[in-house]
């Protein structure tokens, strides 16, 4: 069955920083912070978190519909979206903006520092959520924030279950805001960091969180995994060791995709979290969030 993936489509221009960014920038000096990064290695990748969710969830035998925008530069990317055999119907291309772009330094700590130019991913929000049949689960991932609240609503007043996954956008939305979002979501998904933000501005804990309507409060760990809330109950679900630890670009976008997966074919919440690690630990041995092949055997004992 199709899943609708609602988020970003972007080009990223990913660079490395051969040292640790904790030794240069000074605490007591972040009122007048002024740093420059010297980074020899520099890649351009296709990205965007709906770009790399349906990437590897079409890799494992899934249906992505991607609903996003792209700009006068996408035509490629468009075509390359075609070629995975995923629906491009959703994605409209803006002729009078740039495609999205995100600049990301990563250190040798693999922290990361982002820059993103919105570019068409702004006119987002007048793209609406596609009434098709066999529609029956979806995500609201990173997007311009019109883009989220406006798909955010429409799933919810269609009576589509969706993944909440504020990501990056978090900050863009206030404590009234985001609580509206989670009574629409049937499961929220964020990483260890966005879990304290989101509980910071909602006023929740991960455990209030959780005693609700929703179905679970998934909280990835990178290395160590994820934790799975469900009714004040929480479980860990370990991690999987990576081959190598190469690049972490695109990490939780592998991770919704198993979750994703999953979810549609109505497994347990662990068994979805299971498999997201996998593909979590198979794309972070790779450089950027478009390039990690998945065998089948990731599907093996699940």
């Amino acid at each position: 069955m199709p899943a609708l993936i609602c988020g970003s489509l972007a080009f990223d221009t990913i660079t490395t920083f051969p040292g640790r960014f904790g030794q240069q920038i000074l605490p007591d000096q972040l009122h007048i912070l002024n740093v420059s990064f010297l980074v020899p290695e520099l890649r351009k990748e296709f990205g965007g978190c709906a770009g790399n969710i349906a990437y590897t969830m079409r890799q494992i035998g899934g249906e992505p519909v991607i609903l996003a925008t792209l700009g006068n530069d996408g035509a490629d990317y468009l075509e390359r979206i075609r070629s995975w055999g995923a629906d491009a119907q959703g994605v409209t291309l803006m002729e009078e903006h740039y495609t999205a772009q995100a600049i990301i330094i990563t250190d040798t700590d693999n922290n990361q520092i982002t820059a993103f130019h919105p570019g068409a991913m702004q006119a987002a929000g007048d793209i609406p959520v596609p009434h098709r049949p066999g529609l029956n689960i979806a995500i609201v991932a990173p997007d311009s924030r019109d883009a989220m609240w406006n798909h955010a609503r429409q799933l919810h007043e269609a009576g589509v279950p969706f993944v909440f996954d504020p990501g990056q956008g978090l900050p863009m939305f206030d404590g009234d805001a985001l609580r509206t979002f989670i009574t629409q979501a049937t499961w929220v998904a964020v990483n260890d960091y966005e879990g304290r933000m989101l509980c910071d501005r909602t006023g929740h804990t991960l455990a209030s969180l959780s005693r609700s309507h929703l179905a679970g409060v998934i909280v990835t760990r990178g290395a160590e995994g994820c934790d799975l809330w469900i009714q004040g109950d929480c479980t860990h679900v370990p991690g999987v060791r990576a081959e190598e630890v190469i690049d972490p670009t695109g990490c939780g976008d592998a991770f919704r995709a198993g979750l994703l997966f999953g979810l549609e074919k109505g497994w347990p919440l662990a068994r979805c979290a299971q498999l997201g690690n996998r593909l979590g630990a198979l794309k972070i041995a790779s450089r950027g969030g478009q390039n990690h092949q998945v065998p089948a055997s990731v599907l093996e004992g699940i």
